[in-house]
């Protein structure tokens, strides 16, 4: 079950969670995670989305905006490579999928049109597929 999107509230806000400040010695990515949990969620950009569910954070708020692009265009890119939101959606894990089974059986439609991906893509496209068959929960 999804929660209901507010858009203009942060995962900070919505996960009722604020995260110590990162210390001196984190990482860029760790810092950027941390900014990017201000933010409004409706103000995230594809690679903010697409780092952000990489990381598995605030899952159940950009799962179904990464969604919402990826209906649109499954091919959408950040900052790394055309379809690189798409593979940091379809990579997360399984358990994921049973948590959130509708958007899950939505993501299997959405791939399930694509043709021609790239072999890595096309890969993560099916290691989903088979996750989702061979567990029963989503399809």
């Amino acid at each position: 079950m999804t929660r209901p999107l507010n858009r203009d509230r942060s995962l900070e806000e919505l996960e009722r969670a604020r995260w110590p400040a990162p210390s001196a010695d984190d990482t860029r990515l760790v810092a950027t995670a941390h900014a990017l949990r201000r933010q409004p969620i409706g103000e995230l950009a594809v690679e903010d989305m697409r780092l952000l569910i990489g990381q598995n954070i605030g899952l159940p708020y950009l799962l179904p905006l990464a969604l919402e692009v990826l209906r649109d265009n499954p091919m959408a890119e950040g900052d790394m490579y055309e379809g690189d939101l798409l593979s940091a959606v379809l990579t997360r894990n399984p358990s994921v999928w049973a948590e959130f089974s509708e958007l899950g059986r939505e993501l299997r439609v959405i791939v399930s049109k694509l043709t021609g991906l790239p072999p890595d893509l096309q890969q993560r496209v099916e290691r989903f597929l088979g996750a989702v068959t061979l567990t029963g929960r989503v399809g």
